[in-house]
């Protein structure tokens, strides 16, 4: 599934953005309100809002990881060298750390293709993440399920696709450039919420050893 490198056993625990790819990174092909994926390179477009979406977050310190659905191979009407070409492309205009791709149908019961959570897990194995603290970002319900059946925290793009959410994600948004921010904001509160609450202890142990003196 993966196609690109892992992390090295000496790198310290990171998080990571799990990117559906159409919808998120390349704009889908919408037909009788349902997103298809574009059929090759040369009609692969990069939505107006990925590189500064992603340049937004590799600056905040996360790993890009892409996980998507590719059943067109299964079901003959994609070669997987059409689809591997469009992410050769990605990973040259994008700052992406990897992508996983399931080339599967939903017959085939595989444990990677979305919603099943095969692909996070695998990547959270591969780059030492806990996915409990990282998202998926994401314009399907089964970016959404997925998300959650790994732990993470979800970030759903609202396209108003004619299609139902099997789960309420944590967050829902109107772009991934909305999705980017919002992330990052949370990461700042948290990490606000960890400092207070470190120096409250220290303070708290100052005052213990104050009185034991």
């Amino acid at each position: 599934m993966g196609e690109q490198g892992g992390g090295s056993l000496g790198e310290k625990m990171r998080r990571i953005v799990f990117l559906d790819r159409d919808g998120v990174l390349i704009e889908p092909v919408v037909r009788e309100g349902r997103p298809y994926p574009p059929a090759n390179k040369e009609e692969a477009r990069l939505l107006p809002d990925a590189m500064d979406a992603c340049r937004l977050l590799k600056s905040a310190g996360f790993l890009l990881v892409v996980v998507t659905n590719q059943p067109d191979v299964a079901r003959g009407s994609t070669p997987q060298e059409s689809v591997e070409e469009i992410h050769s492309y990605l990973k040259l205009m994008l700052p992406l750390d990897d992508v996983f791709a399931c080339y599967h149908d939903d017959r085939d019961n595989c444990e990677c293709r979305k919603p099943k959570p095969g692909m996070i897990l695998e990547a959270a194995r591969r780059w030492r993440c806990d996915p409990s603290g990282c998202y998926m970002v994401g314009d399907r319900w089964r970016d959404v399920e997925a998300g959650k059946r790994a732990g993470c925290k979800t970030l759903f793009i609202d396209y108003g696709y004619e299609e139902q959410l099997m789960s309420e994600p944590d967050v829902t948004v109107r772009s991934f450039r909305e999705a980017s921010r919002r992330i990052v904001a949370s990461e700042k509160l948290s990490r606000k919420g960890e400092y207070n609450g470190d120096r409250n202890r220290r303070d708290t142990d100052k005052n213990i050893r104050g009185r034991c003196r």
